[in-house]
């Protein structure tokens, strides 16, 4: 999309929660505006019965193709798994064999945008992300 309305840097939030490891999971993510702040997009999504870090890395992968389909050039990747930023950024591998192709997945993403950062931030300011993760849980949606 090369719309002249689209984000060009998207901040986006991500969280993935399981009741149970494995249990009922589910993702959650906020796209918003860097520049402005404003909402883009937010995603909630029931997985099924998974690890929570398979829903950690579905939330990274559902926000990057989402940002990508509004045309983001550049996104910021705000998340409370530090495991998964420590991933993205190489500094952790990726071992376990269900996660290996979303890793693959994810990182070709990356590879289509101009720019991106990965940071890790605490529970308390991933608020958003984490409530549509549990509500998509609650609603199975």
């Amino acid at each position: 999309m090369s719309d002249e309305g689209s984000p060009r840097r998207v901040l986006i939030y991500t969280d993935g929660a399981a009741r149970g490891n494995p249990g009922p999971a589910g993702l959650g993510a906020i796209l918003r505006d860097a520049e402005t702040g404003a909402v883009l997009g937010e995603l909630a999504r029931f997985l099924g019965v998974r690890t929570n870090n398979y829903a950690e890395w579905t939330a990274v992968e559902d926000a990057l193709r989402e940002a990508l389909q509004m045309g983001a050039k550049h996104v910021d990747l705000r998340m409370d798994s530090e495991l998964v930023a420590r991933q993205i950024t190489g500094r952790y591998r990726v071992r376990h064999a269900d996660l290996k192709p979303i890793h693959a997945r994810v990182m070709a993403m990356l590879g289509q945008l101009s720019g991106y950062t990965v940071g890790h931030v605490p529970r308390e300011l991933n608020k958003d992300a984490d409530r549509l993760s549990n509500v998509a849980i609650d609603e199975r949606r």
